[in-house]
């Protein structure tokens, strides 16, 4: 089967890594969240604050990070990146422990992982071109998505049992050693990996290469619209949620763990949908599986505003998020497989750090937005409007594919897998 062959040890080290970090990351989900109401008492002004300010000034702090990876090994940045996670989050706890945390340091601590994360993500994505062959691409992108749904799925209610026993402070531990745990596994991966190029000839970072992530994607006719359509509807969806807690736990007198289960149930589509991805590609074609999933995914978002009170309302919105989740997990390996081979190996961190800063940023402002329509027109009007935006995303997506597969730099025999 496709989905079940071997990518070989070096990458299995990789998947580990990354499960572990995955898991650690929805252990500790909406942790700060419940530290500023439980611990430092903030209200709802400063919630949202910490909230958006994390994803917005990180992926400012970020914007340097993407040429500064392109021209370094990936897997050193990556161990740097989890370390720089693990410091910043352990001195959460400390801070508690010595009576001293504050609100400031838990937003320079979001700014700090938010910015990391987006050169993880941008050296990862390098990294994995690098350690598999082309054919096999969607096949590790399909396990990837699978593990983030598994552990999207079992994390927030281990997790929420874990505040309950032990408090929230104890689940950033957690997920402060889940990035150490995922250092030591990418230095697991071993062998040897392509320098680039040698510090002398590598060019002097000037103030036009923070831009050139953002050249080369809107200069591509595939990736300019598909650029457009992911960074829109991802931003929609998360405007979405917690207008959807509100409207659910405050207007329609649903329990948190009611509410929880709505989202944590649904996550099997992405199991399912991530190990279909392949099936569906090698019976339908690429471009084919990822316009269909892609216009399907924007369909379901509507739906969450017709949610009532009992439990017919209950099973509504776990069918539409169902629906959503598996055509997510379909769209998401399909649609990074696709980027990765459209990007020149000599570009990919550029391009993918381009891509996450622009989605944070706008994930930070939609949420931002939509709140304050959510006080105007009320969080059900304003879930409307978002799903029937969310239905126009589908012109975005790549009418034709045409791609040609940009040539990897040559490996070493023995670092392939």
């Amino acid at each position: 089967m496709v989905a079940g062959r071997s990518l070989g040890r070096r990458f299995g080290w990789l998947w580990a890594a990354y499960a572990v970090s995955t898991l650690g990351t929805w252990l500790a989900f909406d942790a700060f969240t419940l530290i500023a109401i439980l611990v430092l008492h903030a209200g709802a002004t400063e919630v949202s604050v910490l909230a958006a300010a994390g994803l917005a000034i990180g992926s400012v702090v970020a914007l340097p990070l993407g040429p500064w990876v392109e021209f370094r090994r990936k897997r050193p940045v990556m161990i740097a990146m989890d370390l720089v996670r693990f410091a910043a989050l352990m001195s959460v706890p400390v801070a508690f422990a010595l009576g001293r945390l504050g609100f400031a340091q838990l937003l320079v601590v979001s700014v700090l992982v938010g910015a990391a994360d987006i050169a993880f993500t941008a050296a990862s994505g390098a990294c994995l071109k690098a350690l598999v062959r082309p054919e096999d691409l969607l096949v590790a992108n399909g396990r990837f998505e699978s593990t983030t749904w598994t552990a999207t799925m079992l994390g927030p209610p281990l997790g929420g049992a874990a505040i309950v026993l032990i408090g929230p402070v104890m689940t950033v531990v957690a997920n402060a050693v889940s990035y150490l745990l995922s250092a030591a596994g990418i230095r697991a991966i071993g062998g040897q990996e392509v320098r680039p190029a040698p510090a002398e000839a590598r060019p002097r970072l000037r103030v036009r290469d923070l831009a050139e992530g953002w050249r080369f994607i809107l200069s591509d006719s595939a990736l300019r619209p598909l650029f457009a359509n992911t960074v829109l509807v991802n931003g929609l969806i998360m405007a979405v949620s917690p207008l959807l807690a509100v409207l659910m736990v405050r207007d329609l007198g649903f329990t948190p763990w009611q509410y929880g289960l709505t989202f944590a149930v649904p996550c099997v589509g992405g199991l399912i949908g991530a190990r279909l991805a392949p099936r569906l590609v090698a019976r339908f074609g690429r471009h084919r599986v990822m316009v269909t999933a892609g216009t399907l995914r924007a369909c379901w978002l509507l739906g969450l505003a017709l949610v009532g009170p009992g439990t017919a309302g209950l099973v509504l919105v776990m069918a539409v998020e169902l629906g959503l989740i598996t055509c997510m997990g379909v769209f998401n390996p399909v649609f990074a497989t696709y980027r990765l081979d459209r990007t020149p190996a000599d570009r990919v961190a550029r391009t993918l750090s381009a891509w996450s800063v622009t989605s944070k940023a706008t994930i930070a402002a939609l949420t931002a937005l939509w709140g304050l329509l959510a006080g105007i027109t009320g969080a059900r009007t304003a879930i409307v409007i978002a799903g029937l935006l969310a239905m126009a995303t589908p012109f975005l997506l790549p009418r034709h594919d045409g791609t040609p597969r940009h040539d990897r730099e040559p490996e070493p025999a023995e670092d392939r897998t």
